[in-house]
């Protein structure tokens, strides 16, 4: 009877292993709040919902970036440094209101709720960017002959309004769209694993067809109207709203886990508190919340091992004398897991590899600013045709859009022969790489600038083609292929679990960064460069100034950047968990 009762047990016991591996195991429920199917939720079945949300509010958002330099400069009449400086700034609030994002979806809302509740607010700051350009009383003023008048009041107030609520807006979607995405694809399934890493390839394969589609749409606005031009966008806005809705039912949900940032405050004051205990030589004394046996796992987040640097942050895991021989709840303020500790840990790691993007991100800015107006200097006629300085930026998206499916199915299998490693490159790698490559597109932009100069020198009555920018926007283009979703794939996979939405953001504020960086290096310049009376670098007719200077010294300050990634890339420690 002992025997048949323990075979029965056994056979039970395999029933339920095998019913729950027809559910994800990564701690995610469904739209009802229970343990999802994978046949039914998540994985590629979701994913088209999320691109497609991606893809049209990337149109949206580019669709008023990418021409905004021309809006400021033709229409609300700012010169070159003050339009330039305005846009770099407003793609930097792009790029630093993601950590509101981060905090609320990570902590209180969740990733889905976040995306919802944030994009009803880019919806109203497309709106009143569009009346901004169509309404009379809220349309700037056009010039008469040389005379150009400032726009009122009412029309800055508008304008800049839409404008912000847009950069507000798109701060909570960024950091969580494409963790969302990666969310549907579970980490305790292998086969799922892989499709995650291919998941963030396509992900800015989507983002790049939303780009390509905005270049339309500078033509609209140049040779038809602003109206129309902002208009569209708008409308596109709507549809990404909806596509994301439309998706709900097949969607896997990941709970706030707490705010990220009291998490971090509690390591340091814990550690502050114990500033005079010893850490232990057996790091296995340390304070760790016990391994919980879950059914269908309802994950919180996994355990990560004890790493032995900084160990000043350990201090917040030690169990002191009195909080042993205390029964009562400990309080987080004063003892941290070791998990918790290592969450920090993390942070510090990532720092050096995070900070190399911001003079990336600085490169990438000259292609909606200098590069625009480097263009706007030379001769963009192609027989009757005049070609939108601002339209060529779709020479990036399609660099990117031919190099992805490349870099999926051909490049990954051929480097993965050499490196030997499943991904081709590392990710590491792959960041360096694109690093490099962005070195010769500025170098390539200060070479054309340098003989566009010489042209004009000659006298020559044709100016150089506008074509001839070509090649620097298409090596940039292949430089982003590698860096950004390398990028996108670091801060996801090398992230605490409760803090991934965060990470995202901190990896979205390297392009903040980057575009006030170039902010600030456009007005140092200009300083430098006028203040004994001479024309300066950058001007507003830039035939009698020195672009192609910028260029060069964004170019020695990129490559000192490749140089301190690389030491750093080199010696950093990968996330392990337990």
């Amino acid at each position: 009877m002992g025997s048949v009762a323990e075979e029965q047990s056994l056979i039970g016991q395999v029933l339920i292993q095998e019913e729950l591996k027809l559910y994800a195991e990564d701690g995610s429920v469904d739209i009802k709040g229970n343990p999802p199917l994978k046949d039914r939720t998540g994985n590629w079945k979701a994913c088209p919902f999320i691109l497609g949300n991606e893809c049209c509010e990337r149109l949206a958002y580019y669709g008023i970036a990418i021409n905004l330099i021309t809006y400021l400069t033709t229409k609300l009449h700012q010169g070159n440094v003050s339009a330039a400086r305005n846009v770099t700034t407003w793609q930097g609030t792009c790029y630093i209101t993601p950590l509101i994002g981060a905090v609320l979806a990570d902590a209180y809302l969740g990733r889905y709720w976040t995306i919802a509740c944030f994009s009803s607010i880019y919806f109203l700051g497309m709106s009143a960017l569009t009346l901004s350009a169509t309404v009379p009383y809220l349309k700037p003023a056009d010039c008469v002959g040389d005379s150009c008048p400032s726009p009122t009041t009412a029309q800055n107030i508008t304008f800049f309004l839409g404008l912000y609520l847009i950069a507000l807006a798109t701060g909570g979607i960024k950091p969580c769209v494409a963790t969302f995405g990666a969310d549907q694809f579970d980490d305790s399934d292998s086969s799922e694993r892989v499709r995650k890493s291919s998941f963030f390839n396509w992900f800015y394969f989507c983002i790049n067809i939303g780009s390509f589609g905005s270049s339309g749409l500078v033509l609209v606005q140049e040779n038809i109207g602003w109206g129309l031009g902002f208009g569209i966008p708008t409308i596109f806005m709507g549809l990404a709203i909806i596509c994301f809705f439309f998706g709900t039912p097949l969607y896997r949900f990941q709970k706030p886990r707490g705010s990220p940032i009291t998490r971090i405050c509690q390591v340091l004051v814990a550690s502050f508190r114990k500033m005079n205990l010893e850490v232990p030589e057996d790091t296995t004394l340390l304070y760790e919340t016990e391994t919980q046996n879950l059914s269908y796992a309802v994950v919180q987040s996994r355990k990560l091992e004890h790493t032995d640097d900084y160990k000043y942050l350990d201090k917040a895991a030690v169990i002191s004398a009195q909080e042993a021989n205390s029964g009562d709840l400990l309080s987080p303020w004063s003892l941290c897991t070791v998990t918790q500790v290592e969450e920090l840990k993390i942070l510090i790691r990532m720092f050096p590899i995070w900070a190399s993007g911001i003079l990336f991100s600085s490169l990438h800015a000259q292609v909606s600013t200098m590069f625009v107006q480097q263009g706007r200097a030379m001769n963009c006629n192609i027989g009757s045709f005049k070609i939108p300085p601002a339209t060529l930026g779709v020479f990036d998206c399609i660099t990117v859009l031919v190099w992805v499916p490349l870099y999926d199915r051909f490049n990954v299998p051929l480097a993965k022969l050499i490196t030997r490693n499943d991904n081709g490159f590392t990710v590491l790698q792959r960041i360096g790489i694109g690093l490099v490559i962005s070195v010769f597109s500025i170098v390539s932009a200060a070479i054309v600038e340098k003989v566009r100069l010489g042209v004009v020198e000659t006298g020559t009555v044709v100016s150089l083609t506008v074509l001839w920018q070509v090649p620097q926007i298409f090596i940039l283009g292949a430089a982003e292929v590698f860096y950004c979703i390398g990028q996108l794939e670091f801060f996801y996979g090398q992230s605490p679990e409760s803090m991934r939405s965060l990470c995202c953001a901190l990896g979205l504020l390297t392009y903040a960064f980057g575009s006030y960086l170039s902010s600030l290096l456009l007005t140092v310049v200009t300083y430098l460069t006028t203040k004994d009376g001479g024309d300066g670098w950058i001007t507003d007719d830039l035939n009698e100034g020195h672009l192609d200077y910028f260029f060069w010294l964004l170019a020695g300050l990129s490559i000192l950047n490749a140089v301190v990634y690389v030491f750093s890339a080199v010696n950093y420690k990968q996330k392990k968990t337990l």
